[in-house]
């Protein structure tokens, strides 16, 4: 039976990425016209692990960086989405290791602002964490996730 790979594996597992592609007929009626940029997972990571404490990223913002940095017209929202993941769980198993410096995932939120429940511990973890940084964590009435108040003034 073939072995799991740990999420550190899948993290510096790069494929052939990263990769520009041309944004195609099905694509561009969700995105418009002309490239994306289909990141490698220690991109997204890289990325994640300059946000300094106070600070925050939303997940576009990565996108926009990402695009920038490989002269595109998009991030692929798919992909950074899924590497934020695999930083994010990444960056937990390196702490069951005992490794001091992670990836501080948790500053890294949804674009409009909220909690991704898909990190490890889910939204209560990624709260704690925050909280413990001194930002408020606004529940809505709805079955919305959760969100840093006022997330647009820390954005790096």
């Amino acid at each position: 039976m073939k072995r799991k790979k740990s999420w550190q594996e899948k993290l510096f597992d790069s494929k052939d990425l990263p990769k520009v592609i041309d944004i195609d007929e099905r694509m561009s009626k969700r995105w418009g016209s002309g490239t994306c940029i289909i990141p490698a997972p220690i991109e997204v990571d890289e990325i994640m692990k300059k946000v300094p404490k106070g600070k925050l990223i939303t997940i576009n913002r990565i996108r926009e960086t990402l695009a920038q940095k490989h002269s595109a017209t998009i991030g692929c929202p798919i992909t950074t989405g899924i590497f934020a993941w695999i930083a994010a769980h990444a960056a937990e198993e390196m702490i069951s290791e005992g490794k001091k410096r992670i990836t501080p995932y948790w500053r890294t939120l949804k674009s409009d602002g909220a909690l991704n429940e898909k990190y490890p511990g889910g939204v209560e973890a990624q709260s704690e964490k925050l909280k413990k940084e001194g930002f408020v964590i606004e529940r809505p009435k709805s079955k919305k996730p959760p969100k840093v108040k006022d997330y647009e003034k820390y954005l790096v």
